[in-house]
């Protein structure tokens, strides 16, 4: 048995252009037009975005400045929030009212608060060393100031009554906390 002849012909004539073919044709060139068309634009975008970004980032990179300034910035603003958050009005008030309860024969002289520490320092002026101790005492039963202690007291020889001039140290708490302390004060 022998296999059938296989001819191949390389010259054979093609076959006429159609319409539709032709239309098929310039259908696919107008297509490829238009996709490169569209890449160029997009690959102009992206270029136009690089350059804005490394512009940005140049721009970052040359004002270290005022990363820094901005970090000042923020922690001048924290340390003016935890100096409005100090109870100003209820530490004064409690000064007044202890002062008022000792016949107004204390004066005070300055009033010093460390808001890190919570801490106040207090400097007055009384007649005599039993007014100042018993300001003291009478700061003592604050709800507002926790462990007030004398630091020092001098007699002014120099002014014609010899006041007593004390200087004392007390904590401070908020006044909600102080209330949570003695709910029934």
């Amino acid at each position: 048995m022998s296999a059938p002849a296989v001819t191949v012909n390389f010259v054979s004539r093609r076959a006429p252009l159609t319409l539709a073919g032709s239309m098929l044709l310039l259908l696919g060139v107008i297509a490829a037009t238009a996709a490169c068309l569209e890449y160029r634009f997009l690959e102009a975008r992206r270029a136009g975005l690089e350059l804005k970004l490394a512009a940005a980032t140049r721009r970052l990179s040359r004002e270290p400045l005022s990363d820094a300034r901005s970090a000042a910035m923020l922690a001048d603003a924290g340390r003016v929030a935890e100096e409005l958050g100090m109870p100003w009005t209820s530490l004064l008030a409690e000064l007044e009212s202890a002062s008022h309860d000792s016949a107004g024969q204390i004066a005070i002289l300055s009033v010093e608060p460390d808001s890190e520490k919570h801490r106040v320092h207090i400097t007055a002026e009384s007649r005599d060393v039993p007014l100042a101790l018993a300001y003291l005492g009478r700061l003592q039963n604050s709800r507002l100031l926790r462990y007030p202690m004398l630091d020092s007291h001098e007699v002014r020889t120099d002014q014609a009554e010899h006041p007593v001039r004390f200087a004392m140290t007390a904590d401070w708490q908020a006044a909600d906390a102080a209330h949570h302390l003695h709910p029934f004060t």
